[in-house]
């Protein structure tokens, strides 16, 4: 599989007089307003860090324990009896869904039709392809709504399954003409002081356990070709536990995709034994939440592209990360790249 990285042109920056000069001048005053604002927009989330795009020295986030938004209740989707759509993408095919206990969860139809495939957002062509993932979709009505609206159409879009009301805003980013994701959460090194929240895939739990969290996860919504890690750092480093787990996606032709933020992950060696089709990101985005650093970012990206034909991004619905990814795309083609789903560079399976 080509090696995925991160992407985009970098952006005009303050020189490091005018940062020293606002640092002196201004600092309490900004991060406190910046504070403010970052719990105006995204409302409480789980990633770690306040956002401070200010001309400042930036900070590294540290982070904090995940607290999912009103989990408890989340409901299934219903019954699902005909085809449905959003615009023109496909939200939904009975021939595509098996009928659970928690509710319709995705299954290869009788025609051997795949939900990675039929799910799966067009693609345009390219010497050079960029997949980006942003998630965190879900947690904020806000957030959800810019990023649906402010990204390109060819930038993945991953949700979270714990809030009510989840399925209109892949309806809506999917009639936009994102890709969908299902994000699951999965056990952390630090579990339970970071918690991704109830029916976390655990490391040590018995394949049958893992598989009814599973089945509820995928339930939460329709439409999504692939899978994504929610938090993970344990469940995604070992094989063991992991396992089962590949093959079920495998066996339900839904990708994988991993979100690059676990160094020991062995996801491409678990699905190459498990046929099932994953992609993998090298780098995050905004791991450094400032637009220089996302810039940076983004071009690294687009070296990666370059050498490889290839390269993979993943970022979070941060302000700050929608507005420099959406700046970014739009010289994209004039520089020789085109920015594809993610299910354009998927690795296949043998």
């Amino acid at each position: 599989m080509p090696q995925n990285g991160a992407i985009m042109t970098a952006a005009t920056v303050p020189t490091r007089a005018a940062r020293a000069l606002a640092l002196t001048s201004a600092s309490a005053l900004c991060a406190l307003a910046a504070a403010a604002l970052a719990i105006t927009v995204m409302g409480k989330v789980h990633r770690p860090g306040v956002i401070l795009d200010i001309a400042i020295p930036v900070f590294h986030s540290k982070p904090v324990a995940h607290k999912p938004v009103a989990a408890a209740a989340a409901a299934p989707i219903t019954r699902i009896d005909k085809v449905e759509y959003a615009g023109k993408a496909l939200i939904a095919d009975p021939a595509l869904l098996e009928n659970s206990q928690q509710g319709p969860i995705p299954r290869i139809a009788d025609d051997g039709r795949k939900p990675m495939l039929a799910y799966a957002a067009p693609a345009g062509n390219g010497k050079f392809r960029i997949a980006i993932v942003v998630a965190g979709l879900g947690l904020s009505d806000k957030a959800t709504e810019a990023a649906i609206a402010g990204l390109p159409a060819a930038v993945t879009l991953a949700f979270e399954p714990y809030q009510n009301g989840v399925q209109q805003f892949v309806s809506q980013a999917r009639e936009k003409g994102h890709e969908a994701l299902l994000e699951v959460p999965m056990e952390p090194m630090d579990f339970p002081d970071s918690d991704p929240g109830p029916n976390t895939l655990r490391s040590g739990v018995e394949q049958d356990g893992n598989g009814q969290r599973l089945n509820w996860a995928m339930s939460r919504f329709a439409g999504y070709a692939g899978v994504t890690n929610l938090l993970g750092q344990r469940f995604l480093s070992d094989s063991d536990a992991l396992s089962p787990t590949m093959v079920q996606f495998a066996r339900r032709g839904l990708y994988f995709f991993d979100n690059g933020a676990v160094p020991q992950s062995v996801v491409p060696e678990v699905a190459g034994r498990s046929g099932a089709a994953f992609a993998q990101a090298t780098e995050t985005l905004d791991n450094v939440q400032s637009a220089l650093e996302i810039d940076r970012q983004l071009s690294a990206l687009e070296d990666q592209a370059r050498a490889h034909g290839t390269a993979i991004g993943s970022g979070f619905l941060y302000p700050i990360t929608v507005a420099r990814i959406a700046a970014w795309a739009k010289g994209l083609e004039g520089r020789g790249f085109v920015l594809v789903p993610v299910s354009a560079v998927v690795s296949q399976p043998k």
